[in-house]
């Protein structure tokens, strides 16, 4: 596939990344040198220098035989010029576009990204996403990562197996025969430094993130049965009243009104024009770097500190001094991956990593077959992918234990008529069924075939 990225910042860089692994044809378009310079010595990309937006750049960079063009710069404005032309003058058949301001996004204006309207596929909004993940994990304190499937009736867990994790040293299989009302599957591992399916056979250790496929209703209990039992947070401070930020506690104040928010903001203007936009919630005026304004927050008291600032430094070392003067756990927004490996070790007990967001979205237009949704996890060394199988699919009609799948792809759930189904060896796969796993980053291309469209289906 011939790919073109406008931007090559944080969100940009991360697409090129995991694009040019699977052996795309990457072409990177931005205004600023330094940057085409480092993402071309780094990754296996063309770059470019120039405005993204302007014909004559799109057409060096190969548009008329692109197959995707995936507009991320940190302008609205040149993201969604940039799709058009590249539709009017190129005819380039998949267009993304990030949109930032949440002006264009407001409900009323539902109908403006449509094809009718315009010449955009897709709008990805990175900022609301990240909210989105901020609420999921504010909702599932026991989880390092939530993310919803089928229409919100399956959730992928990744949870830590601590020292007290009463499910270690026992074979998956056991698992499913001592709770078999339990509709949850552990998919994969993540085991020192390395992410890899799983089957019944296998034994989770202590240390271990085992990723788990379940039914929404039952992901409290699962994360019950590997030994979280926190309490969703009732008191929570955030640092960054930006766009995530205010998202986050306009979410809270409609969907738990009796959860008790505030607000600290650098910036004067934006702490004024947040308090102006929230109803319940208090906002602060100062850094979080302050203790001063964390004590006028009332950190002592908090459950729990959500720093989404625009700066990874600002957002470790406010996480961290909160936690010091006594506020029960922290969470964290991560742009640059440096700082992943050593989140735990800088005092932070979870991040958020908007990359993964952006990337999930841009993935699950670029995997071919019936590939309904995809969230890639472990910076892409896997990814978990719902797919609506058909009837000309190899998993159609045969028992579980009579197929030969790939290595690296465990089958967690299966959706069909708004039922979720724990499969075993004995369940056959229906045409139309909707088919939630874990697949290595090797075995992607694997599902791409057990899930294609085959001729014969025409």
């Amino acid at each position: 596939m011939k790919v073109i990225i406008c931007g090559a910042g944080q969100v940009g860089y991360g697409i090129a990344e995991q694009l040019s692994r699977e052996d795309n044809e990457v072409s990177v378009i931005d205004t600023s040198a330094a940057l085409i310079t480092a993402i071309t010595e780094t990754l296996d990309v063309r770059g470019y220098v120039g405005h993204g937006a302007h014909p004559d750049m799109l057409a060096k960079a190969g548009a008329d035989q692109a197959d995707m063009i995936i507009a991320v710069t940190l302008y609205d404005e040149i993201n969604i010029v940039a799709c058009e032309v590249a539709h009017a003058l190129f005819s380039v058949p998949t267009k993304i576009a990030r949109i930032r301001d949440q002006s264009y996004l407001r409900p009323e204006y539902g109908d403006l990204f449509s094809r009718e309207n315009m010449s955009i596929d897709v709008t990805i909004s990175p900022e609301i996403e990240v909210g989105k993940m901020v609420l999921r994990r504010i909702a599932f304190p026991g989880a390092t990562d939530v993310v919803r499937f089928a229409d919100d009736n399956v959730f992928m867990l990744a949870i830590e197996c601590m020292e007290n994790c009463p499910v270690v040293n026992t074979p998956l299989q056991q698992l499913s025969n001592l709770f078999p009302d339990l509709v949850a599957t552990v998919v994969g591992v993540y085991r020192g430094g390395h992410l890899k399916a799983v089957d019944s056979s296998e034994q989770l250790r202590t240390g271990d993130l085992a990723y788990v496929i379940c039914q929404h209703q039952h992901a409290r209990r699962t994360l019950g049965l590997f030994g979280h039992e926190e309490k969703e947070a009732s008191r929570i401070v955030i640092a960054g009243g930006g766009n995530i930020g205010q998202y986050v506690a306009r979410s809270i104040e409609e969907i738990q009104p009796q959860t008790r928010v505030k607000i600290i903001e650098l910036d004067r203007e934006r702490a004024i024009a947040a308090s102006e936009q929230l109803n319940s919630t208090i906002v602060l005026n100062g850094s979080v770097l302050d203790q001063k304004i964390l004590h006028q927050a009332d950190i002592q008291d908090a459950d729990l500190i959500v720093t989404l600032t625009n700066n990874d430094q600002t957002n470790i070392l406010g996480a961290v001094m909160a936690k010091q003067l006594g506020c029960k756990s922290n969470l964290a927004l991560l742009n640059g991956p440096s700082f992943h490996d050593v989140a735990k070790s800088l005092g932070l007990d979870a991040f958020i990593n908007p990359r993964a967001v952006t990337i999930s979205r841009v993935l699950q237009h670029v995997r071919k077959g019936r590939i309904r949704s995809v969230y890639a996890v472990q910076r892409g060394n896997g990814e978990i992918i719902e797919a609506e199988a058909l009837e000309t699919s190899p998993l159609v009609g045969q028992a579980l234990r009579d197929i030969d799948l790939p290595n690296g792809i465990r089958i967690g759930v299966i959706y069909r008529d708004k039922c979720v189904l724990r499969p075993d060896g004995n369940t056959k796969i229906k045409a139309k069924d909707r088919v939630i796993l874990f697949a290595s980053a090797d075995a992607v291309r694997d599902v791409e075939q057990l899930f294609r469209v085959s001729i014969q289906y025409f």
